[in-house]
């Protein structure tokens, strides 16, 4: 589904350039749920950023399903972006002014959906996730827990491509983390999902099927999970941490 090619990333000017990405490169399965992790400054949010067009590549390739996100002009990044990619970021970016409901079926309105089929949809996908009774209410009147299941709804009522998820465990308590994680694994499996999630916390990363380890803007290492416990996977995960040496400290 997604591959990314020798991509590079550079910021500055041509006196004082700071590499971001060095030469990355790595694909994704349709259906996979991937973790990206490393310490802060190693290029996890860069790549993420790139690979969802808010920023673009120095250099490289980054392609979905065959085709070249960095070859897309101007005009048509909007509508890729809401039919192909779903976004989950750590403060949620649900708008106050709309309910929970008219949320979710917002790039389903952008998109012209006849109003049966956004209803539709929005109440199939809430279900889904477990918020069907917080349709009518407004973002400020809900936990957040369920404004994260909100926006997991939001990122998946077209039926995007590609599920990106920045930090989505980041402003929840464990309880509602756990609650989410398990919300993620589960759309993985029976919606065939494919999730790309950026993470500093191991706990969340052994929920992944596959996880990559970057380290100075390049790809440091990469575990799969398989048929192993996630205890175990867990574990495994912080012992590649380990290694990056003095930068575990930021990413634990």
């Amino acid at each position: 589904m997604l591959q990314v090619r020798n991509i590079e990333k550079y910021y500055g000017s041509r006196n004082n350039v700071t590499k971001a990405l060095d030469r990355v490169s790595f694909e994704v399965a349709d259906g996979e749920f991937i973790a990206i992790m490393g310490a802060s400054g190693s290029g996890k949010t860069t790549l993420l950023n790139c690979i969802s067009t808010i920023d673009t590549v120095s250099a490289g390739d980054i392609l979905l399903d065959g085709e070249n996100i960095a070859e897309l002009p101007a005009g048509e990044l909007a509508r890729f972006r809401r039919e192909r990619l779903g976004f989950v970021f750590q403060d949620f970016n649900l708008l106050d002014t709309l309910t929970v409901e008219e949320n979710i079926g917002l790039a389903l309105v952008l998109n012209h959906a006849d109003s049966r089929e956004v209803k539709h949809r929005t109440e199939e996908v809430a279900r889904r996730l477990g918020i069907e009774d917080i349709l009518d209410k407004f973002p400020y009147q809900i936990s957040g827990g369920q404004k994260q299941r909100a926006a997991c709804a939001r990122a998946m009522v077209a039926g995007q491509s590609l599920l990106l998820a920045d930090e989505p465990t980041g402003a929840l308590d464990s309880k509602a983390s756990k609650n989410l994680l398990e919300i993620m694994v589960r759309m993985n499996r029976e919606t065939k999902a494919t999730i790309l999630m950026v993470t500093h916390d191991a706990y969340s990363a052994g929920y992944a099927g596959r996880v990559l380890f970057l380290k100075d803007g390049r790809l440091f290492n990469e575990l799969l999970r398989g048929e192993r416990d996630r205890q175990v996977f867990y574990h495994e995960i912080l012992d590649v941490l380990a290694l990056l040496g003095g930068d575990i400290s930021d990413v634990l």
